[in-house]
């Protein structure tokens, strides 16, 4: 098969990963859903507290498609539900058993799926709460059942830093087996699904990598779907297109494959003066047990899902259904005496107003914005980092105009949530989350 080659030159290079081997996370007494980390999803509850659930059984559903449920991460008593502003549903906190009871459905093999229809296959996924791993690349939502996508993107590495790789996450032959019979169920939901991997990670299995139509090479986010998508399209009437991750793929093989909803997930911790490593961990595992307490600092601030375009966390909070690294930074401190005369061989820089821009070696990462928000001065950061040409600085002034249809017409659409803009911007705009917020403004139809 021909691969497409493909470079990325936006963006930016971070350096780091964890060890190269995966150590199993404890029992825990505790696990949690979280409907609130689903973009896009109104949640409506399908069990309350002191229900007895097992792994797999619906505990919500989205209120704009209820034919979309979510499955239990665990098998025990629901102990807790906790609800945020205007009682959005943030956690739902299961008390564990140790049996592992799940509910089952009828399995399926690579064989069986040859046999199988397109409605029938989407009408399993549904119903056994595996659909939610497939989302949509524009919005990020999971994906709509009732559409039809041009394409349908397998991400099995990704740039931003500390994701499990694919070769960290398939090992054995059961992964192997589990990510074929994932992407033999994909192309039944697609007819053109690629998959693509990083050019700079080692070698893996040779029965895996002859399945991947596209090898790609840069910098963050190199790997992201929306990138791929928006680089390959031809017209517009391409702009439809769904994505899943590697890991996530192999997690629905398992599913048809067993009948039961997996629920294991192999996640990164990492942060600052702390031993990065992979964990074999479920999904929904309380993050507190995947973190050693020596690491457990109190000026230190924990994030999930991503350095780039992940969550502000505690130590008591959980891991969500689509997050696979948690990361502990030094929080911001203390202003730095004399910091503008330094010549910052130390600082993470996207310019070369700091020595550091020739310092090859992997550079601390704090909470600190090092510097108080300003207006936007037209500098041009964002647009040499942007990974989908969409000139964010205008974008972002068209929508403090609410002149959305000019938003629109500069690509609001095509932007990747990547968060570049508002990381190297001088003015410390927060651009991503404004056009983040105005996306999903309009999905709702709210503008």
């Amino acid at each position: 098969m021909a691969r497409a080659q493909t470079h990325i030159a936006c963006g930016l290079k971070i350096a780091g990963k964890p060890e190269d081997k995966i150590e199993d996370a404890p029992f825990t007494e505790t696990v949690a859903a979280m409907p609130e980390r689903i973009p896009l999803l109104k949640a409506r509850l399908l069990a309350q507290t002191g229900d007895r659930v097992k792994i797999g059984t619906p505990l919500y559903q989205d209120k704009q498609n209820t034919s979309i449920v979510f499955p239990s991460p665990a098998c025990g008593e629901i102990i807790d539900i906790r609800y945020g502003p205007r009682r959005v549903i943030r956690e739902i906190v299961i008390r564990t058993d140790e049996n592992e009871d799940a509910q089952t459905h009828e399995p399926f093999s690579r064989r069986d799926l040859t046999r199988i229809e397109r409605n029938r296959l989407v009408e399993m996924l549904l119903k056994g709460g595996a659909w939610p791993l497939i989302r949509d690349v524009v919005f990020r939502c999971v994906a709509d059942p009732q559409a039809s996508p041009a394409a349908l993107w397998v991400a099995m590495d990704s740039q931003d830093p500390f994701q499990p790789p694919a070769d960290i996450y398939i090992r054995t032959p059961e992964d192997r087996r589990y990510f074929e019979t994932g992407l033999q169920a994909l192309g039944l939901l697609c007819e053109n699904v690629f998959v693509c991997r990083s050019k700079n990670r080692p070698g893996m299995d040779k029965e895996i990598e002859k399945h991947v139509t596209h090898f790609t090479a840069g910098r963050y986010p190199e790997q992201e779907p929306g990138v791929l998508h928006y680089r390959f399209k031809t017209d517009p009437s391409q702009n439809r297109a769904w994505f899943i991750d590697g890991q996530d793929a192999l997690l629905l093989g398992g599913f048809l494959e067993t009948g039961r909803f997996p629920v294991m997930r192999t996640a990164a911790v990492a942060g600052d003066q702390i031993r990065s490593r992979y964990v074999r961990t479920r999904i929904g595992a309380p993050l507190k047990a995947l973190v050693n307490e020596n690491d457990r600092q109190e000026n230190r601030r924990w994030v999930t899902g991503g350095l780039f375009r992940g969550y502000g966390a505690s130590s008591e909070s959980y891991l969500g259904l689509y997050e696979k690294g948690i990361f502990l930074i030094k929080d911001a401190g203390e202003r730095e005496l004399l910091g503008f005369m330094r010549p910052g061989w130390n600082k993470p820089t996207c310019s070369r107003a700091f020595l550091s821009a020739l310092n090859p070696a992997a550079l601390p990462v704090d909470a600190d914005m090092h510097g108080s928000k300003r207006a936007c001065v037209n500098c041009g950061s964002c647009t040499r980092v942007c990974p989908v040409d969409i000139l964010p600085q205008f974008t972002y002034k068209c929508i403090l105009a609410e002149e959305i249809e000019e938003a629109l017409s500069h690509g609001l659409l095509d932007c990747v949530e990547c968060g570049l803009c508002s990381y190297v911007c001088p003015s410390k705009v927060e651009l991503t989350r404004t056009l983040r917020e105005t996306k999903q403004a309009y999905f709702r139809g709210r503008i």
